[in-house]
């Protein structure tokens, strides 16, 4: 909840509603699902480094593994939103 000052002395507070339980279902849908394109992708990365390795293009292959683990990072951020849903839900 957070407080404007509107005249001096007057304090008028804004209160955010709460979303629906079917809005938050929503959210938590969308960050699973967001969750698993992130992982595909970083496997599609961890394949391409290791074809990388194999052929001894080892600066490809770095390259290829940070970008996986990008991906891992954001689906773990959409992960930790989903376990909140849950965790509130239950």
């Amino acid at each position: 909840m957070t407080s404007t000052t509107q005249n001096p002395g007057e304090v008028k507070e804004n209160v955010k509603t709460p979303t629906s339980v079917a809005d938050q279902s929503k959210k938590a849908l969308e960050n699973q699902k967001l969750a698993a394109k992130h992982q595909t992708e970083a496997a599609k990365h961890h394949v391409e480094a290791v074809k990388h390795t194999e052929a001894g293009n080892h600066p490809k292959a770095a390259e290829h593994t940070v970008k996986a683990l990008g991906h891992h990072e954001i689906a773990a951020e959409h992960q930790k939103e989903v376990a909140k849903h849950h965790a509130m839900a239950s």
